[in-house]
């Protein structure tokens, strides 16, 4: 089977990878494959910072990789966290600066998104695509699945984190992106 090292040591993210992958590629983490870098991700997009992670580890393993950057954009926050998603507050303490920032914001005017750019990279060069999951922000933490800011963010009637791992893929923004990376990589477009 053809290995592909995804560029984070994030389980969560690489068993999202390694669902959809599942049966055609084997997704290895970058420590998987004895990559130990972590690259500053200095990018003002998504795709710049995705390129950055994948890049570092090519350089190294060459051999297939691919690197996601995502995070959630608020509207009425002006995008925030955007690219700051990761750094925005204290893993623990996420979820509870936006539901604070939220406080006083009436339910049509909590729209957000999450964003996630997945970059391919091998012998042949640099691809890119990105995935969004159209959403709004909670008004509490709900659920216990997922990871980041799933407990905040809901998508038709439930938050990220009260959905399954199979329910939360078929709609997220990294699934999506990932499916669409998916299709480039098997059809060699």
């Amino acid at each position: 089977m053809n290995k592909l090292v995804f560029a984070t040591n994030n389980e969560n993210k690489l068993r999202e990878a390694r669902e959809i992958f599942d049966g055609i590629f084997e997704v290895l983490s970058q420590h998987d494959a004895g990559v130990y870098c972590d690259p500053e991700e200095n990018g003002s997009t998504f795709a710049e910072n995705a390129e950055i992670k994948a890049k570092a580890v090519y350089d190294i393993v060459k051999l297939p990789v691919i690197a996601d950057d995502s995070g959630l954009c608020i509207d009425v926050l002006d995008g925030r966290p955007g690219v700051y998603s990761a750094r925005y507050a204290p893993d623990d303490e996420k979820c509870a600066k936006i539901l604070a920032e939220m406080k006083d914001i009436p339910d049509d005017k909590r729209t957000a998104y999450f964003e996630c750019a997945i970059v391919y990279i091998d012998e042949n060069g640099v691809k890119s695509v990105s995935g969004k999951c159209m959403g709004k922000i909670g008004y509490e933490e709900c659920g216990t699945n997922g990871f980041g800011y799933d407990p905040i963010f809901v998508y038709g009637e439930k938050t990220l984190a009260e959905m399954t791992a199979d329910e939360k893929n078929a709609v997220s923004h990294r699934g999506n992106a990932l499916r669409l990376m998916y299709d480039i990589i098997t059809k060699g477009e």
